[in-house]
Formats: C-alpha cells, structure tokens, sequence
C-alpha cells in the first residue's frame, strides 16, 4: 500500500537548521510531484514548498525563499527538505504530499507529519 513516513522533525532554537525526509513507497514516485505542507495551531494548511517529478523546478512560498530547500532522489524515493534559519513562526505540523493528475482525476497522498517547534 502506499505509504509517506515523515522523519527529522523536532525542537530547535531560533536560527537553527533541520532537515524534514519523507520516505515513499507503494507508487511511483518519478511520477509525482511532491509538495511539503505545513500547519500551525488554529491555522490552515499552508503550500511550503513543491519539486517536479524530475526534479527540475522547485517554488516556494515567499516565507521561506532562501531559507528552505526542496530536494527529491527518484532512486530512493524520498523527497527532502532542508530548513535553515529557521524562526518561531516556522513552528508546525509539516506534511509530505505526493500528487498526480491522469487525464480528470488527482492521485493524491499524505504522510502523518513530523512536528517542528523553534523557540525564540
């Protein structure tokens, strides 16, 4: 079955670095593109960051520019991201997502979230 694992969330001080993974299987992957989500208490949940299915273009909300980058090994099937600088309100749930378009239909996955707290 498909499956996206998050891992390498946790606490850090203002200003640190984490680096988020999400591991994939049961779909193939090079076909998907993979976004992270993330989601603070009491708000919606918000587009950090997407990767092409070849890896090629990348975009990212405008909070994060120059901060966070998205990588992708379609020979591992994993989609990376790298958080430098980081600051309190970079605090939230942060979400692998895998989707696809066929034709009319979206093909679309989640992994459970790995939590990522910075204190000031």
């Amino acid at each position: 079955q498909v499956q996206l694992v998050e891992s390498g969330g946790g606490w850090v001080q203002a200003g640190g670095s984490l680096r988020l993974s999400c591991a994939t299987s049961g779909f193939t992957f090079s076909r998907y593109v993979m976004r992270w989500y993330r989601q603070a208490p009491g708000q919606e949940r918000e587009l950090v960051a997407h990767i092409s299915g070849a890896g090629g273009s990348t975009d990212y909300t405008d909070s994060v520019k120059g901060r966070f980058t998205i990588s992708r090994d379609n020979a591992k099937n994993t989609v990376s991201l790298q958080m430098n600088s980081l600051k309190p309100e970079d605090t939230a749930v942060y979400y692998c997502n895998a989707a696809r378009n066929v034709g009319s239909l979206l093909y679309e996955y989640w992994g459970q979230g790995t939590q990522v707290t910075v204190s000031s």
